[in-house]
């Protein structure tokens, strides 16, 4: 564990020399307030302008299940990236056969960023969230986030040779999001032509203000990133 940990704090140290992975990282907060902030001005002048009582608020618990995601995704892309930049400079080799081994070099730059990325969202969801959330939501959807965002930096490391296509390959699994959308516009049975996607049973949790279908979400994502480990020993 020890090793796992002093891995990490290399790939931390690696952050703070990368102005953009700093960005990225720090970008969580600068979206939050304008989420906070931001969002309810827009609503306020839609709802004047379209003369009704209500345009985005009733979709803000969406909105906060947007937020989980994308937290934890930017604190799990910044350790993609770093990851993917050893793999540009030969680096991975020699970490591989050190006492880190394979398995503790992806715990070191998977499983690590993913728990920080729970402990942030958990933090920063009640703070910007705009719904209701009570606190009994915030836990089960950051750690639904956090598995999101674990999915998003494994797709960038399994199927990216270098960071330029890691940029690329994020902004493609982003599209993944939009799965949280359709139980809020779709009624019928047509809407579990998404169920594949995690995004979707996060959104379908919001949308029947169920917290049974966080579980699911829990479920479908241990099923992508056992797909994706796979994916990623075919890489090494």
């Amino acid at each position: 564990m020890r090793t796992i940990l002093l891995s990490a704090s290399q790939m931390v140290r690696i952050m703070r020399r990368d102005k953009m992975l700093l960005v990225i990282c720090f970008a969580p907060i600068l979206i939050g307030i304008l989420f906070r902030f931001g969002i309810p001005l827009v609503e306020q002048v839609l709802a004047k302008w379209l003369g009704a009582p209500s345009v985005i608020a009733p979709y803000y618990q969406l909105v906060d299940a947007f937020y989980a995601m994308l937290t934890s995704t930017m604190f799990c892309l910044a350790a993609a990236m770093v990851t993917l930049e050893e793999f540009d400079d030969k680096t991975v080799s020699s970490l591989l056969v050190s006492p880190l081994a394979k398995e503790g070099y992806l715990a070191s730059r998977l499983c690590i960023p993913a728990v920080a990325a729970f402990l942030f969202t958990a933090v920063l969801l009640p703070i910007f969230k705009l719904s209701s959330l009570s606190g009994l939501w915030v836990i089960p959807l950051a750690a639904a986030g956090a598995l999101y965002g674990l999915i998003v930096s494994m797709l960038v490391v399994a199927f990216s040779a270098n960071k330029l296509e890691g940029v690329a390959i994020s902004k493609l699994a982003s599209v993944l999001t939009l799965g949280a959308v359709v139980p809020h516009v779709i009624v019928g049975a047509e809407q579990y032509a998404a169920a594949p996607l995690p995004s979707f049973w996060i959104g379908k949790a919001t949308a029947e203000n169920d917290l049974l279908f966080l579980l699911v979400a829990l479920m479908v994502s241990g099923a992508w990133i056992l797909l994706l480990l796979k994916r990623y020993a075919q890489k090494q």
